[in-house]
């Protein structure tokens, strides 16, 4: 699959499972200021630009995200926005904070955008993105990438269950409020669609 392939979102006002990735995988989400710029962005989006956000989760230096775009924009406009708004955010709190690896993030940063000849001086997110459509009538399909969107913390070992992981959207659908304002599937889905995908867990884990 070439690059381009890799970006392409055939279904613009679909549900899609995105992953965006730090360039050069630099673990930049390991301090709460900058995991903070995540979640306030994804409640930006959602109150401000109409994102609706189903499952996200994360981790050091990726985040997974379960989206779908109202009909006022196209979710790739949406996708990118939300790169340039959070590569904003999270340059001004390197240049601010006292962080130790600040600079040599800020060169790897650059280096990337040298790398691929773009007009910003900073590249802080990978291109590609891999959408995958995700239909949410097929609960099976459904319920299938929730468990990899919110197992992740629990396979890389840093919780033992995915509702106490605190950055995903997994406590939410245990019946806890978390940090993002998901709207939750099962509002969509059968009644005993939370039951089944909460007993999933259990079963796994």
């Amino acid at each position: 699959m070439s690059q381009a392939e890799e970006n392409i979102i055939l279904e613009q006002h679909g549900c899609c499972y995105l992953t965006l990735n730090v360039v050069d995988w630099i673990d930049i989400f390991i301090r709460p200021v900058y995991k903070q710029v995540i979640v306030e962005s994804l409640n930006y989006f959602i109150e401000k630009k109409g994102l609706t956000v189903y499952a996200w989760c994360l981790m050091t230096n990726h985040l997974h995200l379960m989206v779908q775009a109202n009909q006022r924009f196209g979710l790739s406009f949406l996708v990118n926005d939300l790169k340039k708004f959070t590569s904003r955010l999270i340059l001004e709190d390197i240049d601010v904070e006292p962080d130790s690896r600040g600079k040599w993030m800020l060169e790897k940063f650059q280096n990337a955008s040298d790398s691929m000849r773009l007009l910003e001086k900073f590249q802080v997110w990978q291109t590609c993105i891999n959408p995958i459509y995700i239909d949410l009538n097929n609960s099976s399909s459904v319920k299938s990438q929730l468990d990899y969107i919110h197992c992740n913390p629990v396979r890389d070992r840093i919780v033992m269950l995915p509702e106490d992981y605190l950055y995903s959207s997994a406590s939410d659908y245990a019946g806890i409020k978390g940090l993002v304002n998901v709207q939750l599937i099962t509002e969509k889905q059968e009644p005993d669609f939370l039951l089944r995908h909460l007993s999933s867990y259990r079963h796994i884990h």
